[in-house]
């Protein structure tokens, strides 16, 4: 019977988004977010798209997860990485202000076609793995809501895949701009009742939860907490969806959605670590990724609100990830002409790699975070002497400090190989974490500072 609900409620939600997608596709729509008059995307437009592709379903169970093993500090760990919507407002300014209407315009005027090569790979790899994690939840959740049968995981994720690749390759970002206002709002009524119930139900304490240790101690996840601000700054810069929104409307309208996004996603992940916060304080076994333990805490009608959140949640952060991806190949890397059919023939590429990779296998779903968390720090210090101090920085320092990022995030994605091991101390995973970021951090600034020179001195 669960199982039926869910299918039927989210089928209704796809139908709703494909007819809410645009009737007519025009090129400038589907890369640009025009609306089918020309008109530029408004502040509310805006910020549901920013809202409901950041707290995407990956993310929503990473809050959970962490609030289950670390408590508050877990939770609040990951809601910090909404931070970025400050520090992206920041960036997408500054360029804007300089005359950039991209990232990779900014870093190709002062490292040519190699600095903008070197971050189209850490974005393209971000993209897959958005494509690849949030089909990951389908799966898990279908999973769970269809224990008897055994291909409900392959099934489900092949399924959402195409219907999510339909809509999303008809209209581009213009369809993600108008599906993402539909669906924000679902999630949000669905999972204001969600909240409510668990706020009201009886064995919850707002104060046991705001001061839980977690099931695994607080200090892991208050280890996560610094990681996050390590990477706050660089983190949005090598988000393509974010920095996409950033060039859609005029400079006012988007310094406001940025700071409108930031609170109202905030507040979302928090909210939702809440349920893994709960599962802990009431001794609950961790099972399924959280899945099987609230089926097991929550009233049925309760467990479906969540799945049903989830599910919209990656519909919305699938359609984003794939107009990126169309933009980043046609506009960026000039594969193809600007093109609605070099546009498709992306998404599609895009969606088959991510779908594959979600049945071939996978890691935990805060590791996809942590490695391209990583991965994006070269930025910080390009982007802080760069672009907040205005120097001139040498090719040479861009690529030490791009390697010492990639780098880093490999050492930490093999982390269980015998040389990963030989190379970082005896820890947690989380305390190796901190400790690369601080060394990739040291690195890069001091390349990026050592071939720094003042605005108009020969770099």
């Amino acid at each position: 019977m669960q199982a039926t609900i869910i299918i039927a409620v989210f089928g209704a939600i796809i139908l709703a988004s494909l007819l809410a997608a645009p009737r007519r596709a025009t090129v400038e729509g589907f890369f640009g977010g025009l609306g089918v008059t020309g008109r530029a995307p408004g502040l509310w437009v805006l910020v549901l798209s920013q809202v409901t592709t950041w707290i995407f379903a990956r993310s929503l169970m990473n809050s959970a997860i962490l609030g289950y093993f670390y408590g508050i500090w877990g939770t609040l760990a990951y809601a910090a990485y909404y931070g970025s919507f400050l520090t992206g407002g920041f960036i997408v300014a500054r360029l804007r202000e300089g005359g950039a209407g991209s990232v990779q315009a900014w870093l190709g005027a002062r490292f040519g076609a190699i600095g903008t090569g070197c971050y189209n790979l850490v974005i393209a790899l971000r993209l897959l793995s958005e494509v690849f994690a949030n089909l990951l939840v389908v799966g898990l959740i279908f999973a769970a809501a269809l224990p008897e049968t055994g291909i409900a995981r392959e099934a489900s994720i092949v399924i959402v895949a195409l219907l999510g690749l339909a809509y999303s390759a008809w209209g581009g970002l213009s369809a993600a701009l108008r599906t993402d206002v539909l669906q924000m709002s679902v999630f949000l009524a669905v999972f204001a009742a969600a909240l409510i119930a668990l706020i009201l139900s009886p064995g919850f304490d707002l104060g046991r939860v705001l001061t839980a240790p977690g099931t695994a101690g607080a200090w892991n996840g208050q280890v996560l907490l610094l990681v996050a601000f390590l990477q706050v700054f660089s983190y949005p810069a090598h988000d393509p969806v974010m920095m996409d929104r950033g060039f859609l409307a005029d400079p006012a309208t988007t310094r406001r959605s940025f700071r409108h996004a930031f609170w109202i996603s905030t507040l979302c992940i928090i909210a939702f670590g809440m349920f893994g916060i709960q599962a802990g304080v009431i001794g609950a076994e961790y099972e399924g990724e959280l899945l099987g333990t609230w089926s097991a805490m929550f009233p049925a009608w309760l467990y479906i609100a969540l799945l049903v959140s989830l599910l919209v949640s990656a519909l919305s952060t699938l359609d984003s990830a794939l107009a990126s991806a169309a933009r980043l190949v046609v506009e960026e890397l000039r594969i193809g002409t600007r093109s609605l059919t070099s546009g498709r023939i992306a998404m599609t590429a895009f969606m088959g790699l991510g779908a594959a990779l979600t049945l071939w296998g996978n890691q935990t779903l805060f590791d996809a975070v942590a490695v391209s968390g990583t991965a994006s720090m070269f930025l910080t210090p390009i982007l802080i002497v760069g672009l907040v101090m205005g120097r001139r920085i040498a090719l040479w320092s861009y690529l030490v400090t791009f390697a010492a990022a990639i780098s880093g995030a490999v050492l930490y994605f093999a982390r269980g190989t015998e040389w990963a091991m030989a190379i970082l101390p005896e820890a947690h995973k989380y305390e190796q974490l901190l400790l690369i970021c601080i060394v990739v951090l040291a690195l890069g600034f001091a390349a990026t500072l050592a071939g720094a020179r003042r605005s108009g001195q020969p770099a």
